[in-house]
């Protein structure tokens, strides 16, 4: 999620959602806070229903949507399509897809008119309606419009509870042997990009000549001890080299 201060929209495309329940659902959300009973609005692909508006229209009320209203056109889409939630200047939500994210359909539902704040939260959204099971789901094309700040997204488990990384150290060994460690020894809980820049003279000091380097490798826990067990994800982006600064 981001924050989104008054106007604007959020589109993109749902590549696919997994068929954890015919109302599993992955699509774009506004809402006015993190709470599970925040009012929201939403357009989301789901497996068994196609493409539909929801929204919670007062706070800790039932979520509802254009079921009764809905098109044969709306209820026969499937992933990959796409989706768009918009709020104007009146404070009207508004919602559309789109077969190629240009043409846009207005949906029949609109508009709906929700009472919220200048500031809100506007994102991504994923439910596997089934709380004993998982839902994977792609997105692309992800576009804001409007004063929507920060630049890097967040995320939030609204309702549910997180899995997580078993808390574990991490560390880049060079040749097999010589090993840093991050400084943060239960890094594998880190939830943000965060950048690690490693001084290569910590290898040198080690014994690996950084002339003559084969292998790379990066780990969690105690590479000199591994313990069985372990379990989570991890994400690696944009491991470079840098020239020492002059």
């Amino acid at each position: 999620w981001k924050q989104l201060s008054g106007a604007g929209s959020i589109s993109a495309q749902v590549l696919s959602v997994q068929n954890t329940d015919p109302w599993a659902k992955c699509g774009v959300m506004i809402r006015e806070t993190l709470d599970p009973g925040s009012e929201f609005a939403a357009v989301y692909i789901a497996p068994g229903n196609g493409c539909r508006f929801q929204a919670r229209l007062t706070p800790g009320s039932s979520a509802t949507s254009d079921t009764g209203v809905e098109t044969p056109e709306q209820t026969a889409i499937t992933a990959p399509y796409w989706v768009k939630i918009e709020r104007d200047a009146a404070g009207n939500f508004n919602g559309y897809y789109s077969s190629d994210g240009i043409s846009w359909q207005a949906m029949t539902w609109n508009p709906q008119r929700i009472s919220m704040p200048q500031n809100v939260y506007i994102g991504l959204a994923l439910t596997s309606h089934n709380v004993n099971v998982f839902c994977e789901a792609g997105f692309s094309n992800v576009q804001t419009t409007g004063t929507v700040t920060p630049m890097i997204w967040a995320h939030e488990a609204i309702g549910a509870t997180m899995a997580t990384n078993d808390a574990e150290p991490m560390y880049v060994a060079l040749n097999g042997s010589a090993v840093v460690f991050h400084d943060n020894p239960n890094a594998a809980l880190i939830d943000t990009w965060t950048q690690w820049n490693i001084d290569l003279q910590a290898f040198a000091d080690q014994g690996v000549n950084l002339a003559n380097v084969n292998t790379i490798a990066i780990g969690f826990g105690d590479k000199k001890n591994p313990q069985p067990g372990g379990s989570g994800t991890a994400y690696f982006d944009n491991i470079r080299l840098y020239r020492p600064a002059p």
